[in-house]
């Protein structure tokens, strides 16, 4: 198996790669190398002069849930102060980053491929910071779970930016963080520190790297497989399988029936196999309730597409309950996680939505690894 030497990893052997005199680390649990060692603390060790701590949504601990972060706090193990900059934005943001007296920020968090995680986003907003503030902005580079072959999905219309999507982007993007830096286009000094050994049509599991949960609620590869799909059911009322052990693989609702499953086995969709199941969240939507659903099983990684499935189940959805499937979250959360107003309008009008997705294409443009 093939040693994929990451941007941490690189640095923390060439402490001159960064530049820069105090640094600040955007990070949280997936910021280690592949001894497991955190990035914080090989730096640290390496003598760079680390002065700061920045953590993203769910925390730099990765305590918290959906939405939610860690307060400002110091770091037990390193003695340094640990910035939150979850929602925060602007000026606000701007003088959180001054205030701690940093002259470079270095990023170094495991993104999941799929435009609606917000990790990439929050590295968007600590970019725009950094060019107004001036300060040199570092990527230390990680792979892309989902390869970076494929991109799947309508870009975002620039008018349903928010925080789940900022950058006109497919659903499955195909980029690693790094790539995104350079294509974000900031009037920043930006140095991306990339991978040795990472090829675009690797696997994680190829990669030989640790996989260290991204957040609460991506336990495992197979999560992040299914997510770019299965995630858009956070904009229904339907269950997307938070408060169980296999979120985004299990999707169902109190009002679904017998017919759910056969009717996505019936589609044929590549790469997936559907199994009817019932399970009961501990949290979040229908929790201690009894739901019937679907588990999805990915036979084929290769032919899988994500976007494809979720938008053919969320139709399946729509066509078999429309009295009882409704739209979830604030400002019609649903648009912003698919970048535009076309899927709601679509199955609202009991339209087929697939057509919405075009055929997945290879990312192009300012590309860095093969």
């Amino acid at each position: 198996m093939p040693h994929i030497r990451t941007g941490a990893e690189r640095l923390a052997v060439d402490t001159a790669l960064a530049g820069g005199t105090r640094l600040g680390l955007i990070t949280n649990p997936t910021g280690v190398l592949p001894d497991l060692t955190p990035t914080a603390d090989a730096l640290l060790a390496a003598g760079l002069n680390l002065t700061a701590l920045f953590g993203p949504e769910h925390g730099m601990r990765g305590t918290a849930q959906a939405a939610g972060s860690e307060a400002d706090s110091v770091d037990e193990r390193t003695g340094l102060p640990v910035f939150d900059t979850h929602k925060l934005e602007g000026e606000a943001l701007d003088r959180t980053i001054a205030g701690s007296g940093v002259d470079t920020l270095v990023f170094d968090i495991a993104d999941v491929g799929t435009r609606f995680y917000t990790y990439v986003w929050t590295m968007y907003d600590l970019m725009a910071s950094a060019a107004r503030l001036g300060l040199r902005f570092v990527v230390l580079d990680r792979p892309n779970p989902l390869g970076g072959t494929v991109e799947e999905g309508p870009a975002l219309d620039p008018a349903f930016a928010s925080f789940v999507g900022r950058f006109p982007l497919p659903v499955r993007h195909g980029r690693t963080a790094g790539e995104l830096a350079m294509l974000f286009g900031f009037d920043v000094d930006l140095l991306v520190i990339e991978m040795e050994g990472w090829r675009r049509d690797m696997t994680f599991a190829a990669t030989g790297l640790p996989w260290v949960m991204p957040s609460v609620n991506m336990p495992t590869p197979d999560t992040a497989l299914v997510y770019p799909g299965t995630g858009l059911f956070e904009g229904t009322n339907f269950s997307e399988g938070r408060g169980t052990t296999r979120p985004f693989e299990l999707i169902g609702a109190p009002y679904a029936d017998a017919r759910f499953a056969p009717a996505l086995t019936a589609l044929d969709l590549p790469g997936v196999r559907f199994r009817e199941t019932w399970f009961m969240p501990t949290f979040h939507k229908h929790a201690g309730v009894a739901v019937r659903g679907v588990q999805l099983h990915v036979h084929d990684p290769e032919a899988f597409r994500p976007v494809l499935t979720g938008l053919s189940m969320l139709y399946a959805a729509r066509t078999l309950y429309p009295d009882d499937l409704r739209w979830w979250g604030p400002d019609l959360f649903m648009d912003h996680l698919w970048g535009s107003d076309t899927l709601t309008r679509c199955l609202d009008a009991g339209e087929d939505p697939r057509g919405l997705c075009p055929p997945p294409g290879k990312p192009e443009g300012r590309l860095i690894y093969d």
